[in-house]
């Protein structure tokens, strides 16, 4: 069974992940439209955005990490926006 990780946690790594598709070096052929790069870049926002996905739904969860929530998704679409647009 999978362990049990803290939202606060979630939230932190969410970020951490979009830090690292923001972080990735754009291939100097293909630049960004490089199939690899775009893949790798959707990837890490994907996973930031399925940490946090179930916070909001539960019981314990707060006004102020739902907002934090919500920041995680804005700040995903803003990576995918800024990256591969």
């Amino acid at each position: 069974m999978a362990k049990l990780i803290p939202a606060a946690e979630r939230i932190a790594r969410a970020r951490v992940l979009i830090q690292k598709a923001r972080d990735l070096p754009v291939p100097a052929e293909g630049g960004k439209y490089d199939f690899s790069y775009i893949a790798q870049v959707k990837d890490y926002l994907r996973q930031a955005r399925d940490l946090v996905k179930f916070i909001p739904m539960t019981p314990t969860a707060t006004t102020e990490m739902k907002a934090e929530v919500k920041n995680i998704y804005a700040e995903a679409e803003q990576a995918n926006q800024e990256l591969l647009h």
